[in-house]
């Protein structure tokens, strides 16, 4: 039995104790797509074509290797037999945001959201590679110093030591890493950048930087002005609404610790408790597919 199993069995009867103490409370506004908690896009359905990977779709969708493995568990993201009917998990609850930031960055869901100055514009998300481990991305509040078009790679000693043939610096060009673009945080060793590397979206795939997509970093790179805030989370559940419906996401990340106690927790805060089904709410926990799962209470 695997640890959010034991959870799930251990805090059952806790919740039905909680859940009888709570007063039931008013159905919340529907969200738009510019207020936090709620939910953007939607779900899409795909049939896999011949000589076609998991890497190669994910990407036409702007989607990461992670986003659309844990959405199609079963399915070989390398050689998925042809005709394969797949889900596209292209539908989100947004990340709580301070009203401050503008960029943020939840590092378990490997994507970045940035969020309009206007309150009338429209929220946009990328997929990310982010810090493999032992170079995590750091968590935090930072703003954006630098915008840098052709960037050169002036490459860290810790990696020159691993690899002594490299350069001290990598002029722009296919063989750069950072891409064409790049947006240098007032942590001055963490930018976001492009990648000349495209398939390490969706994975851990860097020394702390943040990867997108080429075209998606020039997208982001036009939005983005010096100054803009940027906030980096850990947060592998969400809970967002939608008119009188309650959702819960939950990503599957090594080193993260997503239990039951977590969800119940973050519910409670929002009042929400009186409003789920509990059952619901432990396949969310038990599947952890990326996608938002409605765990309202049907009366």
């Amino acid at each position: 039995m695997n640890r959010s199993a034991k959870a799930l069995g251990r805090h059952s009867l806790t919740f039905v104790v909680v859940i009888c103490a709570i007063c039931l409370t008013p159905p919340a506004p529907r969200a738009t797509v510019t207020s936090a908690d709620g939910l953007i896009g939607r779900p899409q359905q795909y049939l896999v074509g011949e000589n076609e990977s998991l890497v190669e779709i994910a990407r036409k969708f702007d989607l990461g290797f992670n986003a659309i493995a844990d959405a199609n568990p079963g399915v070989d993201p390398f050689i998925p037999a042809a005709g394969t009917r797949i889900t596209i998990p292209t539908v989100w609850i947004l990340p709580p945001a301070s009203k401050l930031a503008t960029i943020v960055v939840n590092i378990p869901e490997f994507r970045l959201y940035f969020f309009p100055v206007r309150s009338s514009g429209e929220v946009v998300t990328f997929p990310l590679g982010i810090g493999d481990e032992g170079t995590d991305t750091p968590t935090g509040s930072y703003t954006v110093t630098e915008k840098i078009i052709r960037p050169a790679w002036h490459v860290p000693e810790s990696i020159r030591a691993q690899l002594p043939a490299l350069p001290k610096v990598v002029p722009p060009g296919p063989d750069n890493p950072m891409g064409s673009h790049a947006l240098r945080l007032s942590l001055a060793s963490v930018l976001i950048h492009g990648t000349n590397k495209p398939w390490g979206i969706g994975r851990r795939s860097s020394h702390g930087c943040l990867r997108l997509y080429p075209e998606d970093i020039i997208r982001l790179f036009k939005l983005v002005r010096k100054g803009t805030p940027v906030v980096i989370v850990d947060q592998p559940i969400k809970v967002g609404l939608e008119g009188e419906r309650v959702f819960v996401e939950v990503h599957r990340y090594e080193g993260a610790e997503s239990s039951v106690e977590q969800a119940m927790q973050m519910l409670s805060e929002r009042g929400l408790l009186g409003r789920i089904d509990f059952s619901r709410l432990k396949v969310a926990m038990e599947e952890m597919n990326g996608m938002p799962i409605d765990i309202t209470l049907t009366r």
